[in-house]
């Protein structure tokens, strides 16, 4: 009865429009404080050991770098590099897009980023080269969410830290799915441009201005190389990568592509500190409704009903693939996680699910929350750099949701796509 009329009063606080993180805060603190006496101080270290922890140093830095690398023209410069190849086929441009999403993906570690990165700059290009402006802005939104999926993960980042599993194993878990995603992405992408008649073709892949624009992108390309490669190696954890990211590209947009002044890295460095700063309030938040939910025994009960039920890992999966699409209506992405995955993944192993798979399902299922109506932020992120309205962004994501839907069938249904390079 206490966790139902917590519920409810947590989503009556949310639909009023407080923030998720507020709203987490006051319903466990006020369940802590007043139904089980606990000390106002005590509350406070409990908030406190929710975000005091070396992994989520990570978040600041990788949103920083990322923030940073958005910063100019270094996404036209990347989709111009990859166009001068690719060109030759019917909807090159549009498959330029989806590869270059793949760099920015691999850059800043968000999906909102990776749209934000990428938008400006497609929106420019491809309707130039005859595709449909719908078309345009939902493809971007579209591949922003593999910002999600490949190294380096924020969701990832929350999930390790959260749960205490190890973030590199699960970057590493993520190149695998990431680069399914992308083929899947670059296929439909493909299909849809031919089907209407979208893009100008030129002859043959023009080599030669591939080599021309190569060393002008050749500072950026590297960013991923940096990140992925180091984790990789087991040269430097994610926490340090972050930081070492963070100096990279400060360099590059201030003395390499010389695209931001000292004034624009300050305008950028507070706009990334409000966006951290929103992330660790819910986590401040969750930290208190875990800990209310420990004491209350809900996990452990629920992890007993699941192994006395004997129920299957494909109920399971399929149960829960059903709850985070419908949660992922109503909350972004870092919510669920925050919320969900102490409850979920106890439950997981229960039933012998491997947490890394499990880790990388969970994932796949908040990058399809931000392409879904009403909350999806990717779609609200577009109709705002495109002054397209929300619901014809929408009805353009439709065909590529789909695909979004047949790549999560197939992470769920295979795990050594999550576990082959372990």
């Amino acid at each position: 009865m206490t966790v139902a009329l917590a519920v409810l009063a947590l989503l009556a606080l949310i639909a009023a429009g407080i923030h998720v993180g507020i709203a987490l805060g006051i319903i466990a603190a006020g369940l802590m404080l007043f139904s089980f006496n606990i000390p106002p101080v005590l509350i406070a270290q409990t908030a406190w050991g929710s975000i005091d922890s070396y992994a989520l140093v990570a978040i600041p830095f990788f949103i920083f770098s990322g923030n940073l690398m958005s910063q100019g023209n270094l996404a036209l410069v990347i989709m111009n590099l990859v166009a001068s190849v690719v060109r030759c086929f019917k909807g090159g441009v549009a498959l330029a897009l989806a590869v270059s999403s793949m760099f920015f993906a691999a850059v800043n570690g968000s999906s909102v980023a990776c749209a934000v990165a990428l938008g400006p700059a497609a929106v420019k290009l491809l309707p130039n080269e005859g595709y449909d402006a719908r078309f345009s802005a939902s493809l971007i939104a579209v591949c922003g969410t593999l910002g999600l999926m490949i190294p380096p993960s924020l969701s990832f980042i929350l999930i390790g830290s959260i749960v205490g599993m190890p973030i590199p194993d699960l970057f590493i878990a993520g190149i695998v799915p990431g680069l399914l995603e992308l083929s899947l992405l670059a296929l439909g992408t493909v299909l849809v441009s031919r089907r209407r008649g979208y893009g100008i073709v030129q002859d043959r892949p023009d080599w030669a201005g591939f080599r021309k624009a190569l060393p002008s992108a050749s500072g950026a390309l590297l960013m991923p190389v940096l990140i992925i490669g180091t984790i990789y190696a087991g040269l430097f954890t994610p926490t340090e990568v972050s930081a070492l990211a963070a100096i990279y590209a400060a360099l590059l947009v201030l003395v390499v592509y010389r695209t931001a002044d000292i004034f624009a890295i300050w305008r950028t460095l507070r706009e990334s500190v409000k966006q951290t700063v929103m992330i660790y309030g819910i986590l401040l938040g969750s930290g208190l409704l875990t800990a209310m939910l420990t004491r209350l025994g809900l996990a452990a009960e629920l992890t007993r009903f699941v192994s006395e039920a004997d129920v299957s890992p494909f109920v399971f999966l399929l149960t829960v693939n059903i709850l985070l699409i419908i949660v992922g209506m109503f909350l972004d992405g870092v919510s669920m996680i925050v919320l969900l995955s102490p409850i979920l993944f106890p439950l997981s192993n229960a039933v012998g699910i491997n947490p890394i798979h499990f880790a990388v399902i969970m994932t796949a299922l908040v990058e399809i929350a931000t392409l879904t109506p009403p909350i999806g932020l990717n779609l609200f992120v577009m109709s705002k750099i495109t002054k397209i309205p929300v619901h014809e962004i929408i009805q353009g994501v439709l065909p590529f949701y789909g695909i979004r839907l047949f790549g999560l069938l197939l992470i769920n249904a295979v795990p050594a796509l999550s576990l082959m390079l372990l």
